[in-house]
């Protein structure tokens, strides 16, 4: 088993919009280990990101935790409350390479004065050795030219290469676990299998702990060693890499996985997911899925299922794996997976 570095306990987190409690995590408990990949996956709204978010206290103003802990170490990061505790582990020990990196970059800028900026604050570097730690991260994270290219501003680069410097200004952090939310939005196919591939190795070289935060299955299929399926504001299945595309148990999962490209009909259109996510102002009753799961019992209106253990590293919430329920094979085309990916290696 390989140590934990971070052990999410019963965690709740609430909004405040308008006068009225937005649920939007509803108690998760998470062991996340060292050295790993963890990918979190889900719908958009399904609170992956504000999940990662309170690691390093960046929710809005408007959203506190209301339960549990978040243990890192020695310290509780749910009880921070101050800017003062939360810079000891932000970007020090927790980074995150945001969504847009055009956002996220200073146009004022250069990219080698923000990656020093990083250097400054994290590693009390300056001057010249600052400036020399820089071009070596540039290189390290793809970037030709990189003595050049340090004097540069973003909009000189291409959204990959501005992807690049967001991940650069994240690692010269030197952080423990680096959060990458939705690392590879707006970049073409082959863009993506680059960055994927980058993170992957500086994840090695660096020895990081990496959690991918994505709505897509297939984006963390090769880089990922656990995945943990979030829908609405809750884990509802997590296991390894492997469990979770060919033996999943949750129907949730199955409809993420159906709506894979690759499990596509030629001449039909492609799957998705019936239906919306529920009201999080509201209280959620039973299976937060049940009333887009075709295969819902009538518990799952009623209760809220408890995890129900697969092996050693896989487990999922649904009523279906409960020895009273009736035998339900998942869909025919998640049956066929493996064989379907196979075939398109």
């Amino acid at each position: 088993m390989q140590d934990v570095i971070l052990s999410v306990q019963d965690l709740e987190v609430e909004f405040t919009l308008r006068g009225k409690t937005l649920h939007a995590i509803r108690g998760i408990s998470l062991d996340i280990c060292e050295g790993e990949s963890l990918a979190i996956v889900g719908e958009s709204g399904s609170g992956k990101s504000v999940f990662c978010k309170t690691f390093m206290g960046l929710l809005d103003s408007n959203g506190r935790v209301t339960r549990g802990s978040i243990r890192y170490g020695e310290k509780d990061l749910a009880a921070f409350k101050t800017e003062k505790e939360w810079l000891s582990v932000r970007g020090k020990e927790i980074a995150m390479v945001m969504q847009d990196p055009m956002t996220s970059l200073n146009p004022l800028k250069t990219v080698g004065a923000q990656i020093c900026e990083a250097l400054t604050l994290h590693q009390g570097m300056k001057g010249e050795a600052a400036k020399q730690k820089a071009t070596e991260i540039l290189e390290d994270v793809g970037i030709t030219e990189a003595a050049r290219r340090f004097g540069q501003y973003p909009h000189e680069f291409s959204g990959g290469m501005r992807q690049r410097v967001v991940i650069a200004i994240a690692i010269a952090c030197n952080p423990r676990i680096l959060i990458c939310d939705e690392p590879t939005t707006a970049l073409d196919v082959t863009i993506q299998a680059q960055i994927l591939k980058l993170l992957k190795d500086l994840k090695a070289k660096y020895k990081l702990t990496t959690l991918y935060i994505t709505h897509d299955l297939g984006v963390v299929a090769n880089v990922a060693d656990r995945i943990a399926v979030m829908y609405a504001g809750d884990i509802v299945e997590i296991g390894t890499c492997e469990e979770v595309f060919y033996t999943p148990k949750h129907p949730y999962t199955w409809a993420l996985l159906s709506s894979l490209p690759q499990l596509g009909v030629r001449g039909e259109n492609l799957y998705s997911i019936p239906g919306t996510p529920p009201n999080l102002f509201a209280d959620v009753k039973g299976d937060a899925f049940a009333p887009r799961n075709p295969y819902a019992l009538k518990i799952d209106f009623v209760e809220r299922p408890p995890y129900f253990e697969v092996s050693p590293t896989h487990k999922a919430r649904t009523w279906l794996l409960d020895p009273r329920a009736p035998k339900v094979e998942p869909p025919e085309n998640i049956r066929n997976l493996r064989s379907v990916q196979e075939g398109n290696v």
